[in-house]
């Protein structure tokens, strides 16, 4: 349930808001073990996933690194050659 995940740090471009948010809906979702709430705990869902997602922000914005941002491209590249390693 939790593949979406994926590191968001040193990139270039920065990880956008929507990419935060898919992660924290992605957490919230393992959390609580439900991938849609009921109408009843719908407005918890997503006062969690709204608060995951400002507090992943944070944290993205105060990290610091002496590494060069990564590129997405390359590291996707590196992840479908790891896939069909794995997968074949």
């Amino acid at each position: 349930m939790c593949r979406n995940i994926k590191p968001l740090f040193n990139f270039d471009p920065p990880a956008t808001d929507e990419e935060i948010h898919d992660a924290a809906l992605q957490f919230v979702r393992k959390l609580s073990g439900t991938t849609r709430p009921s109408k009843r705990n719908e407005a918890a869902f997503e006062r969690a996933v709204s608060s995951i997602a400002a507090c992943a922000r944070e944290l993205l914005d105060s990290l610091e690194t002496a590494q060069p941002p990564r590129n997405r491209e390359e590291e996707a590249a590196k992840a479908r050659a790891r896939s069909a390693t794995r997968f074949a």
